[in-house]
């Protein structure tokens, strides 16, 4: 029966130390001399009790011990020796020793592309692994060992390094990538290894998504982490429009939906989103072009220094513009030289001036202790003296902190996963890869840790990220200041007020938009309104002229009732010049549309008694001085009704269009917008023009309607105009002048309308078009028809009755003799066109004579003229002319 023994030196054994048989014990005839285990280990003894090891000094010849360790350690060199002959141990020229046991882990550092964050968190984390494996308490029996390879943070480069770090040999208990997209390739594969994944500076949303990365965990806080931190800043500056920028890359692109989702839970708007491959050019351009103010750029290192030189080229910064970068960027990456830009370091720097970046605190600002006894300004200058460059030239110097905390996070894990600090556990030299038992264990250990590391409180949540706060720094004269930090979990901002902006203050998410009406020139209004003020007295002034000389016989003869309606349909046409000059100087929103349908209402009633009386007269002398002659009898009658009638259809078609347009469709305000317009000053300030306008639905339907018949009322007119002109009437002994009048109005409505229509948009030029077409057309109505009367019964005296009249002597007689007149003159056109018949043949006889006489001439030769000189008899000359004298009419010869 076998008696195992675990010696430790110094109870067991009184003898000087030894190096567990690398000190060669003097050889005696008795056998060999007992020698000292190995530290942390003992000797097991064949077929001997405690005290009797204790009793002996000697073992004898051909005896065999066996090295054991203590814990999980094993044995390094010979585990078993044999006594000689010669009194000496075999293999004593080579030591044995206790060492603990080596877990391996397999991390994927970025020394280069597109965030080189190896070269600083490969030196933490060799440095955290000289901290946790000098530690008595944790892991005392295991050694953690780091295997790694340079990933340049390309999901293709990393696996490789993957296929070679789970085929080759050790096993590894863990991987640690770094990159965002290179760790969502490993989470995703270590799941069919049964593979724990802790990254230090993975910040892709995506990875928080426990179905897809079930093992997976990360010492760098998501970068949704980030979007609490931008949604209160947008909330604190009063912005509500943003733009957004992005690399095309998982972790930007899930980052910016969940920004997204963000903002609109806050009332914000992302206005403009823009992504780029490599070539950031073109969405610049873009954003540019779209006048994005407030802009968040999401995309790595390298390619942060391709959009600010094409920021620059742009001119996309200064006062009136705001970046938001991510903030684990060197401190001087803009000045690294790259050839793949072609701005100078100058001009980097200009365009980068006051861009805020939000940034995980990485960095434990309290000066406390860490669980590696070391305070966060200690483990900085340590760092620092590792580093081969400045640290503002080593990429990932910031994320280092997070990656020195993901070994001690590791190691306290697999500590209680081990049974460290006196409770049972399980082996985790055990471990393989279809050990499902382990990696649960270690899974359960690690989604509980908390303690407090260089970087801070260390905690993971449901998801497995870092939960942390934000730092928010400022990029001022060069380099970066603090400006506040932010805590999402309690909703609570810390500011230090220390946030300088180019312009004095934040600027404006967009171009301030000053919205201002274009109102009608007051001037122009005023002169107008003055105009149209006289022309309203100038209707009053020979409307009571008509009335008060309504018994006159020459007023009576030019239908004064007619006359009277020109007149107020003149006056009502003047007085809706004012409606057409109010505007919102005036007058309120809400009083608008009242406005509106006065407008409409004065100009369409004006209209239809001004040029529908006028119409009429001309209308009625057409129908019967264009009659044939036996129909004449229709000249010595006219039914004032009739022209009344007239007047009143076309006053009701107007009234009725008016109704329903008014009832169906009534107008309204409508405000037109114009392009925007830059002031000349250099402010952030740009004014957009508005102008109101009266207007419904369906308003060219209605406009054709009306503007239709109209039209060809005035085409109408001016036709019955041209052919009454040489038309003469005691009925209506003034239809010379309506013609006139007809040609001036019709005239100015034909030319006005379409032309108002095009200038609707310039109110000035509208309104005086419009106006003056209205003021025009009513004074020259009202001069052409009134003041020929007015100057004829004034200069004349022409003031007496119908019945005064018929009392003189003569009156009677004058006025058939003006009838007589005008019938004879009547004749006497008719006799001159039956002479000009007949000049016409005579002509032609005359010219057939001369012919037939050269032909006789020609044929007999001539005769001797007469003696007597006496001429041949021909026929009498025609009549020259017809003249009129009185009620004789004589022929004239020649």
């Amino acid at each position: 029966m076998l008696l195992l023994l675990l010696l430790p030196l110094a109870p067991l054994f009184l003898r000087p130390p030894g190096a567990g048989g690398a000190q060669t014990p003097n050889a005696t005839s008795e056998g060999c001399q007992i020698i000292h285990p190995p530290w942390e280990g003992g000797i097991r003894y064949r077929g001997l009790t405690r005290e009797q090891v204790k009793a002996i000094n000697f073992l004898p010849v051909d005896y065999e011990i066996e090295y054991v360790c203590r814990g999980e350690r094993e044995v390094v060199g010979p585990k078993v020796r044999k006594c000689l002959a010669n009194g000496s141990w075999t293999d004593m020229d080579t030591p044995s020793r206790c060492e603990r046991r080596a877990v391996y882990i397999g991390a994927l550092f970025p020394m280069s592309g597109g965030w080189p964050g190896g070269q600083a968190c490969q030196p933490a984390v060799e440095m955290a692994l000289e901290d946790v494996n000098s530690r008595r308490d944790i892991l005392p029996d295991y050694e953690l060992k780091l295997i790694h390879h340079d990933s340049k943070c390309d999901p293709g480069q990393a696996t490789k390094y993957l296929y070679e770090l789970l085929y080759n040999d050790p096993i590894k208990i863990i991987l640690m990538p770094g990159c965002s997209s290179v760790s969502t390739l490993v989470a995703e594969a270590a799941r069919m290894w049964n593979l724990i994944v802790l990254s230090y500076g993975s910040s892709s949303p995506a990875l928080s998504n426990r179905q897809r990365f079930p093992t997976f965990f990360r010492t760098h806080p998501s970068a949704t982490l980030h979007n609490p931190t931008r949604v209160k800043l947008f909330e604190k500056w009063g912005w509500k429009k943003i733009a957004t920028i992005q690399q095309t890359t998982e972790v930007f692109t899930s980052t910016l939906d969940d920004l997204e989702e963000r903002v609109k839970e806050a009332g914000i708007e992302i206005t403009f989103r823009q992504s780029f491959f490599s070539d950031p050019a073109v969405p610049v351009k873009n954003l540019k072009r779209q006048d994005a103010r407030i802009i968040v750029g999401l995309f790595y290192e390298t390619e942060a220094r391709k959009v600010f030189c094409e920021v620059y080229k742009e001119r996309l910064f200064g006062k009136k513009y705001v970046w938001f970068l991510i903030g684990w960027y060197a401190d001087n990456w803009f000045k690294i030289y790259d050839p793949s830009i072609n701005c100078t370091v100058d001009e980097m720097t200009e365009a980068v001036e006051g861009h805020i970046t939000t940034e995980i605190v990485m960095l434990n600002p309290a000066n406390t202790r860490s669980i590696s006894n070391m305070t966060s300004q200690e483990f900085v200058e340590k760092l620092t003296k590792r580093l081969k460059r400045h640290p503002e030239e080593t990429g990932g110097f910031q994320e280092a902190p997070l990656a020195y905390d993901a070994i001690w996070a590791l190691a306290l894990a697999l500590n209680k996963t081990s049974g460290g600090g006196g409770r049972s556990g399980v082996r985790l030299e055990d471990f393989n890869y279809n050990n499902q038992t382990i990696t649960d264990q270690i899974y359960r250990a690690m989604n509980s840790s908390s303690f407090e590391g260089v970087s801070g409180h260390v905690v993971f949540d449901a998801s497995g990220s870092r939960m942390a706060w934000t730092l928010i720094e400022q990029l001022q004269g060069g380099s970066y200041k603090k400006i506040g930090y932010y805590d999402s979990t309690k909703d609570d901002l810390s500011w230090s007020k220390t946030d300088k902006w180019i312009g004095g203050s934040p600027p404006a998410d967009q171009t301030l938009v000053i919205k201002t009406f274009r109102f009608l020139s007051q001037k122009l209004f005023i002169s107008v309104s003055v105009l149209s003020s006289l022309g309203i007295v100038l209707a009053v002034v020979c409307l009571s002229f008509n009335i008060y000389n309504s018994h006159v016989r020459y007023i009576q003869n030019s239908q004064p009732n007619l006359n009277n309606l020109t007149a107020v349909g003149c006056s009502l046409a003047l007085a809706a010049v004012f409606p057409l000059g109010l505007d919102g100087y005036h007058i309120g929103r809400s009083q608008f549309p009242f406005v509106c349908q006065a407008r409409l209402w004065l100009l369409g009633l004006g209209f239809s008694l001004g040029y529908g009386s006028m119409f009429t007269k001309i209308w009625w002398v057409h129908t019967v001085f264009t009659k044939k002659e036996e129909k004449k009898e229709w000249r010595k009658t006219l039914e004032p009704w009739k022209l009344y009638a007239t007047v009143g259809l076309l006053v009701g078609m107007d009234v009725l269009t008016l109704a329903i347009w008014q009832i169906v469709d009534p107008l309204h305000r409508t405000i037109e917008t114009f392009a925007k317009e830059e002031p000349k000053e250099d402010i952030d300030v740009s004014i957009l023009p508005q102008l109101e306008h009266c207007s419904s639905k369906k308003m060219n339907t209605w406009l054709g309607i009306f503007y239709g018949y109209k039209g060809l009322l005035l085409l109408l007119g001016i036709f019955l105009a041209y052919e009454t002109k040489s038309v003469s009437t005691e009925k209506i002994n003034d239809h010379r002048a309506v013609g006139m009048a007809i040609y001036n109005v019709a005239v100015l409505c034909l030319i006005t309308a379409p032309v108002t229509m095009i200038l609707s948009s310039q109110q000035d030029a509208a309104f005086a078009f419009a106006s003056l077409a209205i003021v025009f057309s009513s004074y020259i109505t009202l001069v052409v028809l009134f003041v020929p009367k007015m100057r004829r019964l004034i200069t004349r005296g022409e003031w007496q009755s119908e019945a005064q009249d018929t009392m003189k002597t003569g009156s009677s007689t004058n006025n058939n003799e003006e009838e007589k007149s005008r019938l004879l003159e009547k004749e006497n056109r008719e006799l001159e066109k039956i002479i000009a018949e007949k000049e016409e043949r005579v002509s032609e006889l005359r010219h057939q004579l001369q012919s037939r006489q050269q032909l006789r001439s020609r044929r007999h030769p001539p005769t001797p003229p007469d003696p007597s000189g006496a001429l041949p008899r021909g026929p009498p000359e025609p009549p020259d002319r017809l003249s009129c004298d009185g009620s004789r009419v004589h022929l004239l010869y020649k």
